[in-house]
């Protein structure tokens, strides 16, 4: 990993320190937009062929029936540890509800807003190099609670083109209604994390007349570790690697703070750590295009950490509590030297479906409102639109609306009458 010394670089060598491997989305998009103009036009015998194409699974039925297949059965430890972890995100979205609150902004005008489910979800549970029945926790689980009517989950057959039986495990229990066999769905939402094809995708379906939302602009993973020197280097090493293994696209950051710190027994940690997983080639390559920075003091830290904007943030240092309110841009924060990120991506409640690629700055993850939309409501009485209703004919005067004035003044003419008969 290349090491900068901020107080060394110019503020546009800094800036330039916070893009990413650089995601040729004219080419994704050239490569996956006619797969789906494809399967627009030719449906599930297109995604049939792309299967056998990219995953080498002949399917013989595309979407299956949750309610029709047959409960997975588990290794009973494996069972519990995913039994936890749902109970934990249920916990954590559930508290995210909000009461419902009618407001009285003047005598007579009363509004509200509505929380309501949408009604079909699509989820993408990654599957190619690297199984995430974590992320059908993390998607279904919110889904579940808003109470969306359909939730679809979409992730790549085995083999044999059967679901992961964890996967499996994991949909029934959060109460995906089906699972599609591939990477699509017709629905009203997609929400969840891939590499950069699935999130060119979601780009370009989101801008077409599918008329399709999504969560985020998702794509590869990142985490940003801030050190000091009573961090210990094993964890760091491990922090770093815990999120360089997830693929050759994925970006680790180390800031180190303050002096002291042996930044040669942390590379020796990393290659010593990497060298023993069995992902390590995939890790080795993001660590080929990762870096250190030193900061000098707590300040120049955490500057650099809000302009780079991370998906996970570390801060292991001493009194880390104290750092929080400083934090303006990351998807996830975990603080401390026992607050590992895999804990965020498992079992402690929180959504690990985060904004990548610097989106930290104007996204934050998915939630329980990830599955709502909002509508509000107002009503008027006679008396609220006697008083409220002059100001804004007189707005309607001024942008030059006489159609939006006139259903007022015709209203107010009529209040007229009838209180003067």
């Amino acid at each position: 990993m290349k090491t900068y010394r901020l107080a060394d670089l110019h503020s546009t060598e800094i800036h330039n320190l916070k893009s990413r491997p650089r995601i040729d989305f004219s080419s994704m998009f050239g490569v996956v937009g006619p797969i789906i103009e494809d399967v627009r036009k030719r449906g599930d015998a297109a995604i049939i062929d792309y299967t056998t194409k990219f995953d080498g699974v002949n399917l013989d039925k595309v979407v299956e029936c949750v309610a029709d297949l047959p409960d997975p059965k588990l290794d009973p430890a494996v069972q519990a540890a995913f039994d936890v972890a749902y109970d934990n995100i249920r916990a954590f979205h559930a508290a995210q509800r909000n009461p419902e609150q009618v407001i009285e902004n003047m005598k007579g005008v009363r509004c509200k807003r509505v929380a309501r489910s949408i009604d079909s979800v699509g989820l993408y549970v990654p599957g190619g190099t690297a199984v995430l029945p974590s992320t059908a926790l993390m998607l279904a689980v919110p889904a579940q609670l808003a109470g969306c009517r359909i939730i679809i989950l979409a992730s790549p057959p085995r083999p044999d083109g059967s679901i992961c039986k964890e996967v499996l495990y994991c949909a029934k229990k959060a109460g995906v209604t089906h699972i599609l066999k591939a990477g699509g769905a017709q629905v009203e939402k997609i929400l969840g994390p891939g590499n950069q094809y699935v999130t060119a995708a979601k780009m370009i379906l989101q801008n077409s007349e599918a008329m399709i939302s999504i969560d985020m602009p998702a794509g590869p993973s990142e985490v940003l570790v801030i050190a000091d020197k009573h961090a210990n280097p094993v964890y760091i090493a491990a922090d770093l690697l815990s999120q360089a293994e997830h693929g050759p696209d994925s970006q680790v950051v180390l800031v180190l703070v303050g002096e002291g710190v042996n930044l040669d027994e942390i590379e020796m940690e990393l290659e010593k750590q990497c060298k023993s997983l069995p992902r390590g080639q995939f890790a080795l390559k993001a660590l080929s295009h990762s870096f250190t920075v030193l900061a000098h003091n707590k300040a120049e830290a955490i500057s650099f950490s809000n302009l780079y904007a991370p998906e996970h943030l570390i801060i292991n240092v001493e009194d880390a509590d104290q750092w929080v309110d400083y934090i303006e841009n990351a998807g996830s924060v975990f603080i401390g030297r026992w607050s590992p990120e895999s804990i965020g991506d498992y079992a402690s409640g929180t959504n690990h479906v985060l904004p990548t690629y610097g989106y930290a700055r104007m996204y934050g993850g998915v939630s329980l409102d990830s599955f709502m939309k909002y509508i509000t409501v107002q009503s008027l009485t006679e008396e609220g639109l006697k008083t409220l209703g002059p100001h804004v004919v007189k707005m309607a005067e001024v942008e030059g609306l006489e159609a939006h004035k006139r259903a007022v003044t015709l209203r107010l003419q009529d209040i007229e009458t009838r209180s003067s008969v």
